[in-house]
């Protein structure tokens, strides 16, 4: 495609240098190839335009920047490169958004559990389906290893392309705060908007909670969404509720769409849903009352989009367990384990609440902090860990460029104003090691925080870790 051609996409920009054509898009200057596209902007640790040179070393064909690079090949001058690179996105890969339809899932904690259950949910119903998350993405028989919450542009917009050649028809898709903080989902109009939750995180993002919600806002701003899913039990869904096409659903709180839990062991419940007064039971291989908002938020919106009651239910009965999200991991010595990817001070609460409703024994939880992250986050999620496990282990998570210990003090902080039941092991494979031989018969074991992650990032490398090959392999040294 002619760069001429994509700069017709935009306003304000202008070519210099005469053309190119382009053979694809990048951003990143060490992965530029011959044919490429290379865009420029000031990011939030580094200005790209810094690179531009090595890019037209590498074999770009041109440029687009928001000032002057000092290259010999065409450059595209635009007012922003963030939103450029995502409209051109979008233009290069001939708008793929516009032939799909797309359900966007924002909100602090559950999108990932939440476009799952909506992915199952389309399948029952005989629909092609796609998704795009924390996880990586799923089409048809092809997996993509996953990336960000939400892919950049040139990814995600070429992802959406080979969907819709695929024959995909409805998208079930992850949306971060940054996401629409950057505005990489700009071009797409949402047939569905579904809002989880609102609660602490990314505040070293945003800086505040009102910064981050308005950022979550962007989803349902006119134009954006066509309809949208609300959390009647969150507070802010109910003012999201203001004034915009939407169904909400909830427990508490007068709603569209509710449900009852009618049975609930450690290994899921049988609810039973009311989604705009059709009824319809499910069983759900997944525990905990989160998970049943869970899947009342993709119930919801599935109706919205013409599946039936019938067939939403199939749909959430036939889903098996989400790598990570509370998924139960093995058993040792009579103790159940799980891993889950809990790591803001609400999923943790509800992952502790729903284990310890049916624990029988002693509660033992394992966690850490992320590094260079919401520092803010951490002796909360202390404080949390003491009220409601019976034993703490202490540990690292990611740490990152910080030292781990600094974490782990800052999260002792929060604990010891309610507990002094815990104790602090730097390395995770040890700290892991020493929880399962706090086990016995009837306890519970909650790994939390990195879920399905299959890397710890230190000091700027990130080394293979996965909780639950870890744990399976200290089990089958303890047993021996």
């Amino acid at each position: 495609m002619k760069l001429s051609e994509l700069a017709k996409e935009l306003q304000g920009a202008r070519l210099a240098g005469g053309d190119a054509e382009i053979a694809s898009l990048c951003e990143d200057s060490r992965l530029t190839g011959a044919g490429d596209l290379f865009f420029c902007y000031r990011g939030t640790h580094a200005d790209s335009h810094l690179y531009a040179p090595e890019a037209e070393a590498r074999g770009a064909a041109a440029i687009v920047c928001e000032r002057e690079t000092g290259v010999s090949i065409p450059q595209l001058f635009v007012p922003d490169g963030r939103r450029a690179m995502t409209l051109l996105s979008s233009a290069f890969y001939g708008h793929p958004e516009r032939k799909l339809k797309i359900v966007g899932v924002t909100g602090t904690n559950g999108k990932t559990t939440v476009t799952h259950m909506l992915y199952s949910i389309f399948t029952a119903a005989g629909r092609r389906a796609g998704l795009i998350g924390t996880l990586g993405a799923k089409y048809g028989k092809k997996t993509v290893a996953p990336a960000l919450t939400t892919p950049d542009p040139a990814f995600l917009y070429s992802l959406l392309a080979d969907m819709a050649k695929s024959g995909v028809e409805t998208v079930a898709m992850e949306i971060s705060a940054h996401a629409l903080a950057l505005g990489k989902d700009e071009p797409i109009v949402y047939e569905a908007g579904v809002f989880t939750n609102l609660t602490q995180d990314h505040l070293d993002f945003f800086g505040t909670m009102e910064a981050y919600g308005e950022a979550k806002k962007r989803m349902f701003a006119p134009g954006r969404c066509r309809f949208a899913v609300l959390n009647a039990d969150d507070p802010f869904g109910r003012e999201l509720a203001r004034g915009i096409p939407c169904a909400t659903y909830g427990v508490e709180e007068p709603a569209d769409c509710f449900a009852v839990t009618e049975e609930e062991t450690l290994r899921g419940s049988r609810v039973l849903f009311n989604f705009n007064d059709e009824l319809c039971e499910a069983e759900l291989r997944l525990t905990g009352r989160h998970n049943v908002y869970n899947a009342l938020a993709a119930g919801t919106a599935a109706r919205r989009l013409g599946v039936s009651a019938e067939e939403i239910a199939r749909g959430l009965s036939a889903m098996p367990p989400v790598d990570g999200r509370l998924e139960r991991t093995a058993v040792f010595r009579g103790a159940e384990i799980f891993v889950d990817f809990a790591h803001t001070p609400d999923g943790l609460e509800k992952s502790l609440l729903a284990l310890k409703e049916h624990c029988r024994g002693k509660l033992v939880l394992l966690f850490g902090c992320g590094g260079n992250r919401d520092r803010g986050k951490r002796p909360l999620m202390g404080e949390i860990a003491a009220k409601y496990a019976d034993f703490t282990v202490i540990t690292s998570d990611n740490p990152r460029y910080e030292e781990p210990c600094a974490v782990i003090a800052e999260i002792e902080v929060g604990f010891k104003k309610h507990s002094l039941a815990y104790t602090a092991v730097e390395d995770r494979e040890r700290a892991t090691e020493y929880a399962l031989t706090l086990l016995g018969r009837g306890d519970v074991l909650l790994v939390a925080g990195k879920g399905g992650e299959t890397t710890q990032e230190i000091m700027g490398i990130k080394y293979a870790y996965n909780d639950k090959a870890v744990i399976k392999t200290l089990i089958g040294k303890l047993k021996q």
